[in-house]
């Protein structure tokens, strides 16, 4: 094959090779949306969250994510953060309303959600954020790996950095209902039926110990339960007396089996709704 020939097969190559995204508006909104195939980043102008201040019961990791979150947010050295443990009780709702207190007075701090079925084109994200003026807190709810599951080893890159190392403007922030990303029963399937029971999980596990902040949340009591639907009631100006919220409150959990962040605003979507209010 000559020369020329091979010119020409590298030119056809060139032009039908796609080209590269042009970086988005990273001004345009304060928080957007990875897709992959094709790769974008889709602007997201309106957050769907609540104030902090309406997260009871979670004190302490609230305090601790906003202190994290505001040192990078200053360009300072920050920690990646893992939000596990009881289902409904504002884990991820945390991480959005930390970003809604901070952003008024960060602006440059940005919120970039990455679907954990997107994984493995995590690189490709980080390619687009990387060397931008912003600082991103890269946000993955609802995480957890199966036994066959390969996604961890792109989060791994993330977190360990791998030969370019993390990007200085981004940070992970990502939620779990498991402390290590992976059902106990598998765990103990892996150590029974390997031959070096201890090596055979320590990939899948360790994956945990790569986030510096590690944020529990448990079930609440029947006293924080009402308070966080008291918080509602005041914040939306929905008038209910003690005697009526609490009775109507403790049969709604019961018909639902638990109580959670979740429950309480369930039953108070409900509550305002029969008592004429929106909720904006």
């Amino acid at each position: 094959m000559t020369k020329k020939t091979l010119k020409r097969i590298a030119e056809a190559l060139e032009r039908m090779a796609p080209a590269p995204l042009a970086a988005p508006d990273f001004d345009a909104a304060p928080a957007f949306v990875w897709h992959s195939d094709p790769d974008r980043l889709e602007p997201v102008h309106q957050v769907n969250r609540v104030d902090v201040d309406l997260l009871i019961g979670v004190n302490r990791s609230r305090d601790t994510l906003m202190a994290n979150t505001e040192q990078f947010a200053r360009g300072l050295p920050a920690n990646n953060a893992l939000l596990w443990g009881a289902r409904g009780m504002g884990k991820s709702s945390l991480v959005k309303a930390v970003h809604g207190k901070l952003n008024p007075d960060y602006p440059q701090l940005k919120v970039v959600e990455i679907q954990r079925e997107d994984l493995p084109s995590i690189g490709r994200c980080l390619t687009m954020l990387r060397g931008a003026k912003e600082r991103f807190v890269l946000f993955c709810d609802d995480l957890s790996f199966t036994n066959d599951d390969a996604h961890y080893k792109s989060l791994k890159a993330v977190l360990d950095g791998g030969i370019e190392g993390r990007p200085d403007n981004v940070v992970l922030y990502a939620t779990s209902n498991r402390r290590h990303l992976m059902p106990r029963d598998m765990i103990e399937n892996e150590r029974s039926s390997a031959i070096s029971p201890s090596e055979a999980v320590e990939e899948k596990v360790s994956l945990s110990d790569r986030f510096g902040l590690w944020l529990g949340f448990h079930p609440c009591d029947q006293d924080e339960y009402l308070a966080m639907i008291r918080g509602y009631c005041d914040a939306y100006g929905v008038e209910i007396d003690d005697a009526t919220l609490r009775a109507e409150a403790i049969e709604w959990q019961a018909t639902r089996g638990s109580r959670s962040g979740r429950v309480a605003w369930q039953y108070f979507t409900d509550l305002a709704g029969r008592r004429g209010k929106v909720i904006a």
